[in-house]
């Protein structure tokens, strides 16, 4: 019991303290995620966490929110989302309220404009890194399909200009599919 105790509060503190000093969404959060529970704590392999982000990024709603869900969930259960998810909305609600009283202010300040839009550059570079993570892992695997997709989906959005929703969509139904196939030939 003692043991659970700590899980949980080791969950509610690092999702408290990766929402808290996240700036640019839930790709960011995602990704320190995946560095605070795979690569530190060791409590998820990395091909699970790919699973488990890939999950947060297709299901409806905001991905950091999605990615607290599906940690939680796997880490301990329906208590771990409720305390993954009270952690990574405490910081953003407290910061907004915050900012909302004294919006007008901000609005006009050339310091805080200058400062917003640095840290855009700090989040497009995360934001590579997690991408560059993330197909590391799928090319490590050295599964054709996989690489098919990634490559399908990348041309997909970048020469073509798909909406990336329809890019989740299909990549997802071949996902189903692809799982149906493996299980019914494993003879699941």
């Amino acid at each position: 019991m003692n043991s659970r105790k700590k899980v949980l509060w080791k969950i509610f503190i690092s999702t408290l303290y990766l929402s808290a000093f996240t700036f640019g969404g839930g790709y960011v959060i995602v990704s320190l995620m995946k560095k605070k529970f795979v690569d530190e704590l060791h409590w998820i392999e990395e091909k699970e966490m790919l699973d488990l982000v890939a999950i947060a990024q297709s299901s409806p709603g905001a991905i950091a929110i999605n990615g607290a869900i599906v940690v939680g969930y796997k880490l301990a259960g329906i208590t771990g989302v409720l305390i993954s998810i009270i952690g990574t909305i405490i910081p953003p609600f407290v910061i907004i309220s915050l900012l909302s009283v004294c919006y007008n202010t901000f609005r006009s300040n050339e310091l805080v404009s200058q400062m917003l839009e640095g840290m855009q550059a700090g989040v497009g570079a995360v934001i590579a890194s997690v991408t560059y993570e993330m197909g590391a892992g799928v090319v490590k695997e050295k599964d054709g399909i996989s690489l098919l997709i990634m490559a399908g989906a990348f041309v997909a959005s970048c020469v073509f200009e798909v909406n990336v929703v329809y890019i989740v969509i299909i990549c997802g139904s071949l996902g189903v599919l692809r799982t149906c196939m493996n299980r019914k030939g494993a003879g699941k």
